[in-house]
């Protein structure tokens, strides 16, 4: 190729790449000492009509004006050094990020892990939503448009698509300056967009397509669509990709932009709440006519020094037994008599009845559980377990209501994860063939056993159940943690 100047001062290098709008180079600043490398892309009309050549011109020098604040404020976004036109063509000048794209990287690499994925998310969605701050859709989202940055490894979104259709202004029939051509790449492009009409959640589509080549090799054009609801499919070449994450991406593909997430900051803050999830505090499902003697180890009882103050409280205990009846009774009591009285956590006792005809409460499940105790050794261990917080660990019904992650499980012991799998087939009733796991949900106030182990029926949990359970078990596998066996 024969070296020339553009603009007497860009020198050309080589040729990055040619398209229908002009053709992009790799060329060298003559006027910076440095003589530091920029891109040059050379664009023209699609019309050679004057009229339409001074719209054309119009278009474009607001275009490079959005382009250098863009750059100018957000460093993943190349800095725009100049525009200029010649020869009836029109020129910007912009930085050189040396680095990879997202195809190069899977061809070099291969595919990207989970974590990888989730790490482009969360650099890239914050640069999306500064975009879309600015009333700007990017319309040309795809691995060919994102750079990993060699010097910090940091994502850059390259290659707006608001310049080029700046080229292919026309004038409709009613006189009015309109682009007569769709920006945007088959397969990474929505369907709105494609229809000309690009909402900012269109940009959200085509990053999740994006994402979706990134671990899959597969580009969008080679993915099926299901013929009823337009979705994508592609969950059958990414096994390795977590539940919780596949939601995210699915929802961010969705067929129809009220059924994607509104904005970049919108899918932001869930990933982020991924990373840094808070298990939401959910009430026991007690029942209020029934209630067991808690645990020992959980009810500190302190001795009562003063007998004139034990008798006082005895009065009031009596005047809580008459106006609180027979539900109830036995845990004021267990709360309040001191700790040599007769045991009382397991009776129930009327005001007017003599200790010798005191009766307890009685639940019959459809198959015999054994006495109730909480574990506090291991069978295979020689020291005792410390004592375990029972309030916090069956406080686990929201397994029930969001996917379980990392984050859930990291710093529990092997009797915690036991219990906290094992949950999941308690709230619906099982029993347990290990005594004393069985004994351990036996004392759980919301626990109703109606199936022995052998009887319980799998499809009574929940898709979302099944896979907290495979994904609890195999954190276990994992990391080794295992209490009961």
């Amino acid at each position: 190729m024969t070296i020339q100047l553009l603009n007497d001062r860009y020198q050309v290098i080589r040729t990055l790449g040619a398209g229908g709008f002009g053709e992009t180079y790799l060329a060298e600043d003559t006027y910076m000492p440095s003589k530091r490398h920029c891109v040059v892309k050379q664009l023209r009309p699609i019309h050679n009509n004057p009229q339409i050549y001074q719209l054309v011109q119009e278009r474009f020098q607001r275009e490079a004006a959005i382009l250098e604040e863009l750059g100018g404020t957000n460093d993943q976004i190349p800095a725009l050094y100049a525009y200029f036109s010649s020869g009836g063509q029109f020129y910007l000048v912009q930085e050189w990020v040396e680095g990879d794209t997202l195809t190069g990287k899977v061809q070099k690499q291969g595919l990207f892990s989970e974590g990888a994925v989730q790490e482009l998310f969360m650099n890239l969605l914050p640069v999306l939503d500064y975009v879309h701050s600015k009333h700007i859709v990017h319309r040309d989202i795809k691995p060919d448009n994102i750079i990993v940055r060699h010097r910090d490894a940091k994502p850059v979104l390259i290659d707006f698509g608001a310049v080029r259709e700046s080229m292919g202004t026309v004038v409709n029939s009613q006189g009015n300056p309109t682009s007569s051509i769709v920006i945007g790449t088959p397969g990474y492009m929505p369907s709105e967009q494609a229809a000309g009409r690009p909402v900012y959640s269109s940009d959200l589509y085509s990053l999740g397509m994006t994402v979706i080549y990134l671990l899959t090799g597969k580009q969008a054009q080679q993915l099926e669509t299901d013929s009823q609801t337009g979705e994508i499919v592609w969950r059958q070449y990414a096994s390795h990709v977590s539940p919780i994450m596949a939601r995210v991406i699915e929802r961010a593909i969705a067929y129809h932009p009220r059924d994607r997430y509104p904005t970049a900051r919108a899918m932001l803050d869930s990933l982020q709440s991924i990373a840094n999830p808070i298990p939401p505090t959910q009430p026991l499902l007690t029942q209020p006519t029934v209630v067991p003697a808690p645990p020992p180890q959980t009810v500190p009882i302190k001795p009562q020094p003063n007998p004139q103050s034990s008798n006082s409280q005895n009065n009031i205990l009596m005047g809580s037994l008459i106006a609180g009846g027979l539900i109830g009774a036995s845990v004021i009591i267990s709360q309040v008599l001191p700790k040599s009285s007769q045991p009382i956590a397991d009776k129930t006792v009327l005001p007017s009845e003599t200790p010798s005809n005191v009766t307890s409460p009685v639940i019959t499940p459809t198959f015999t559980p054994t006495t109730p105790s909480i574990p506090t050794q291991s069978p295979s261990a020689t020291t005792s377990i410390p004592p375990v917080d029972t309030t916090t660990l069956n406080n686990y019904l929201w397994l029930s209501q969001r996917l379980v992650t990392d984050a859930d499980l990291d710093g529990k012991s092997g009797f915690e994860l036991d219990i906290m799998r094992n949950s999941i087939f308690a709230i619906h009733g099982r029993g347990f063939d290990n005594t004393e796991l069985q004994n351990y949900f036996n004392n759980q106030p919301w626990y109703r056993p109606k199936y022995s182990p052998k009887t319980f029926p799998p499809k009574l949990l929940s898709k979302l159940e099944q896979e907290n359970v495979e994904y609890i078990s195999k954190y276990q596998v994992n990391t080794g943690l295992r209490y009961f066996k």
